[in-house]
C-alpha cells in the first residue's frame, strides 16, 4: 500500500473512531447504575419491624436482629452495659444452653457474631437456607427467654473487662482511641465509650443489669432483617409462629434527648502513657448526624485525605515531609451527632507541633481550593466499590438494609444514598471542609510517652492537661 493511501486509511479510521471516543468520555461522567435491593417491610402487632430481601444466588440466608440500643443508652455510672449485653445474649436461655448459637450456626457450616456501637447492638447469623427456621426460633428464644443471672453476668463482665485491657490498655495507642471517644463530647452520652470502664462494670449489680435488659430488649425496639435464599410466604409463617407472640411491654421506650452543644473555642488536652513509643496527635471535629446531607461529602473528604498511599496525608506527612509514620482521617458519623477525627503518629525525632502544622496545612489546602476531578472520581470509586462488594453477600445486603432503616430512619435509603454520593461535587467537599473544620470546632489531643509530659506541659501556653 502506498504511503498516501496508508495515511488516508488512518485518517479515516480516526474520523470513524472519534464519535466512539466522545461517547466513552461522556459515559465516564455518567453515574453508574446501582443494582437495587428489593425488600419487603412489615411491622408485627408487638412492634417488631421485619425487613426481608430475597436473593437466590446462593443457598444461604442471613438473619440479623438490630436492637436500637447502644452505649449512648447506658445508665449514668454504668458505662459498658450495651456492650455487656452483646456478650450475655450468647449465654443460656429458657431453651438453649450457653454458646448454643455457635452450635446452631458453626456446626452446619455457617457463622454468627454481634457488634455494639454508640447507637445499636446487632446480632447476625449466616447459615444454609434450610436452617432459617431454626435460627428464627433461636432469636425469638433469646429475646424472650434470656437467662440473666449472677453467673452469666459475672463471667461476661470479666470477659468485657479483659477486652478493655487488651484493646485499650495494652496497645500503645489504645488509650488515644479511648480519649477521642470520651473527650470529644461534653454533654451528650456519646462521651461514654462503648467499651465502658472497669470501674463502672465493677460497680454494677445484677439488678442493674436486669433492669437494662427489661428496658431495651423488647420486640418494639428490634428490627429483624432477613436476606438470602428463602420463600417469602414461609418466612412470614415462621415469623408469625416464633416472633409475633412475644408480648410488647407497656412501658415507654426511653430515648436520649440531650443535644451536644456547639463548640465555641479550641480545646486541648495532653495525655501520656508508659508504653507509647512515639508521640501522636489527634484532631476531632463535631459534624452533623449520619442522615444529614453533608455525610456523603464528609466521607469523600476522608477518603481523599487518608485512603491509601496516594492520599493527601500519606503523600505529604509520611512520604514528602516524613513527619509522621501513620495518618488517618475517620468520618465517625452517628445517629445523633457526628464526629470526624484525625489521628497522626509522628515519625522518630518529630515533635507534636510539627505534626500539627503539617496536618493543619493539608486541611487548609482543601478549604482554599477544590479537589481535583481525578481525586474526586477516585474517592467515589473507592467508596462505591467497597459498598458493592459488601452487598455481594446476603449478610452485606442485610447490613445495608438494617443500617438504612434503624440509623437513617428510612430503609429506602439503601437504594438512594449511593446515588447521592456519586452526585457530590468538588464544591461540596470544599464547602464541608470550610464549614466544619474550623479552629473553634477543634479538640486537640496530644498523646506522649510518659517522660515527655512534664516538658511539654511547661513549654505549652493555654489549653489543659489531663
Amino acid at each position: 500500500m502506498k504511503l498516501r493511501n496508508l495515511i488516508a486509511c488512518l485518517m479515516l479510521g480516526l474520523v470513524l473512531l472519534a464519535p466512539n471516543f466522545a461517547r466513552q468520555a461522556e459515559a465516564q461522567s455518567v453515574q453508574v447504575s446501582m443494582p437495587k435491593i428489593k425488600f419487603t417491610d412489615r411491622t408485627l402487632p408487638n412492634g417488631m419491624r421485619v425487613l426481608s430481601a430475597v436473593d437466590n444466588s446462593s443457598p444461604t440466608v442471613a438473619i440479623q436482629v438490630w436492637y436500637h440500643v447502644g452505649s449512648k443508652d447506658d445508665p449514668a455510672g454504668r458505662s459498658g452495659f450495651a456492650h455487656l449485653f452483646e456478650h450475655i445474649m450468647f449465654k443460656a436461655t429458657k431453651n438453649m444452653k450457653s454458646e448454643m448459637m455457635d452450635r446452631l450456626t458453626e456446626d452446619v457450616g455457617g457463622f454468627n457474631n454481634a457488634f455494639t456501637n454508640p447507637d445499636v447492638t446487632v446480632y447476625f447469623e449466616v447459615v444454609p437456607s434450610n436452617y432459617l427456621e431454626t435460627l428464627l426460633w433461636a432469636e425469638a428464644d433469646r429475646l424472650s427467654g434470656l437467662t440473666v443471672d449472677e453467673p452469666n453476668f459475672k463471667s461476661e463482665r470479666s470477659v468485657v473487662q479483659e477486652e478493655f485491657r487488651q484493646s485499650y490498655v495494652a496497645p500503645p495507642y489504645g488509650m488515644l482511641e479511648y480519649l477521642i471517644e470520651q473527650q470529644s463530647f461534653t454533654s451528650h452520652p456519646y462521651k461514654r465509650a462503648t467499651i465502658g470502664s472497669i470501674e463502672d462494670l465493677d460497680a454494677a449489680s445484677l439488678e442493674d443489669v436486669r433492669a437494662f435488659h427489661k428496658t431495651y430488649y423488647r420486640p418494639d425496639n428490634a428490627t429483624l432483617v432477613v436476606a438470602g435464599d428463602f420463600d417469602p410466604k414461609q418466612l412470614n409463617a415462621w415469623i408469625d409462629k416464633y416472633l409475633a407472640p412475644i408480648p410488647k411491654p407497656f412501658a415507654a421506650l426511653p430515648r436520649v434527648g440531650i443535644k451536644e452543644p456547639e463548640r465555641k473555642a479550641e480545646r486541648r488536652i495532653t495525655h501520656s502513657a508508659a508504653n507509647v513509643p512515639l508521640p501522636a496527635i489527634a484532631f476531632t471535629y463535631l459534624t452533623p448526624p449520619e442522615r444529614n446531607a453533608d455525610a456523603e461529602p464528609l466521607r469523600i473528604a476522608a477518603t481523599i485525605l487518608a485512603e491509601g498511599e496516594s492520599s493527601r496525608l500519606y503523600r505529604s506527612l509520611i512520604y514528602d515531609q516524613q513527619v509522621a509514620q501513620s495518618a488517618d482521617a475517620v468520618p465517625d458519623l452517628r445517629e445523633d451527632a457526628g464526629l470526624f477525627y484525625f489521628q497522626v503518629v509522628l515519625a522518630g525525632g518529630k515533635k507534636p507541633e510539627e505534626g500539627e502544622r503539617a496536618l493543619l496545612a493539608e486541611i487548609k489546602k482543601m478549604q482554599d481550593a477544590p479537589v481535583s476531578a481525578a481525586e474526586l472520581d477516585k474517592a467515589k470509586n473507592q467508596l462505591v466499590t467497597n459498598e458493592l462488594r459488601q452487598r455481594e453477600t446476603s449478610n452485606g445486603k442485610a447490613l445495608a438494609l438494617g443500617s438504612a432503616a434503624v440509623l437513617l430512619g428510612d430503609p429506602n435509603r439503601v437504594n438512594t444514598d449511593l446515588g447521592k454520593l456519586q452526585a457530590v461535587t468538588a464544591a461540596d467537599v470544599q464547602r464541608v471542609m470550610k464549614k466544619y473544620f474550623t479552629d473553634a470546632n477543634r479538640l486537640v489531643i496530644t498523646y506522649l510517652p510518659e517522660p515527655a509530659k512534664a516538658a511539654v506541659g511547661q513549654n505549652r501556653v493555654g489549653g489543659e492537661d489531663q
